[in-house]
């Protein structure tokens, strides 16, 4: 017997995609955190288990949903391809790629179906390796499929009734969804990307409280750099941050910290003296373990010639 509102599927399928939303919202303290594997394991619902995300494939569809319930992106080391490639295309909107290349696989009419019923989807986007940590990104919603291309388009909530296949997306459309896609995909992967690798620890001062720790990009923001580019961020705390960002201080390609001249010469209390001044000369207090995660060098030359400018 069908249930008011809906048969007892799609009302067991709502609910479980609105409770897994609401539980990984607090638990990520609303984006700021990341979680790993062992994390989302810990989602119930009405007292029983409920796995949330594939382990071995990139998509995953309980058997009792009619549907795709999320979708994850593996970790990818600076200068290592992930198995597929699920970027921003030219009109601002992003890609997931089938698995395979069989249109009829079973993972594959998952994420269709959600597709065509307009269903929520999480995205859980890998941040870190050893252990296996992501950030889930929530809801996002598949717009149209690309078959000659073997993909999706996926949009994390920004392009809904805005944009459709058959339509040319103009310029100003574009550019919208490009900074929306960032902001709700982009800054929270790039934060959670950049805060792990650097052990939510300060680069300059090793400072380790998360609320006060910032992800600031070395140059600004490309899509060439990735989706998540961890080579273009530090981990900052709010004065050193905004310290960078005002060319007051810099960072030599061989991390040595540098305060402008002026800045150096000035008198203006301890927070000048012990915060800034004394950092002039001494090098990186945090890098990230893994050497393929440190800062570009060539990013840092740019961005240092740009402080010796000002």
């Amino acid at each position: 017997m069908a249930a008011i509102g809906g048969t007892d599927t799609e009302i067991f399928d709502a609910k479980l995609r609105r409770e897994a939303m609401a539980w990984l919202t607090v638990r990520t303290n609303d984006g700021e955190e990341w979680l790993t594997r062992e994390d989302i394991q810990d989602f119930t619902l009405d007292g029983e288990p409920r796995r949330l995300q594939a382990t071995q494939t990139g998509i995953w569809k309980p058997r009792d949903l009619p549907a795709a319930l999320s979708i994850q992106t593996v970790y990818r080391a600076p200068g290592r391809e992930r198995p597929y490639n699920d970027e921003m295309g030219e009109d601002g909107l992003l890609r997931y790629a089938w698995r395979g290349d069989d249109p009829e696989h079973p993972d594959n009419r998952a994420l269709r179906s959600a597709m065509e019923q307009q269903l929520p989807l999480i995205w859980f986007f890998g941040v870190g390796m050893g252990p296996a940590v992501f950030q889930p990104v929530f809801p996002v919603y598949l717009l149209w499929e690309e078959p000659e291309r073997k993909q999706f388009v996926i949009d994390p909530n920004v392009g809904r009734g805005l944009v459709r296949k058959e339509s040319p997306i103009e310029e100003h459309l574009r550019r919208y969804l490009t900074v929306e896609t960032k902001r709700r995909l982009h800054q929270p992967v790039f934060r959670s990307t950049v805060l792990r690798a650097y052990k939510t620890r300060c680069a300059v001062c090793a400072l380790a409280h998360r609320e006060l720790l910032d992800a600031a990009h070395i140059v600004p923001d490309s899509a060439e750099l990735g989706i998540a580019s961890v080579v273009n961020g530090m981990a900052l705390c709010k004065i050193h941050h905004a310290a960078f960002d005002a060319h007051i201080l810099g960072i030599r390609p061989d991390f040595i910290v540098e305060i402008r001249d002026d800045i150096l010469a000035e008198v203006d209390g301890p927070m000048l003296t012990y915060g800034i001044q004394a950092r002039h000369g001494q090098r990186l207090m945090e890098l990230p373990q893994n050497r393929r995660e440190h800062p570009s060098q060539e990013l840092l030359e740019q961005a240092y010639q740009a402080f010796r400018s000002a």
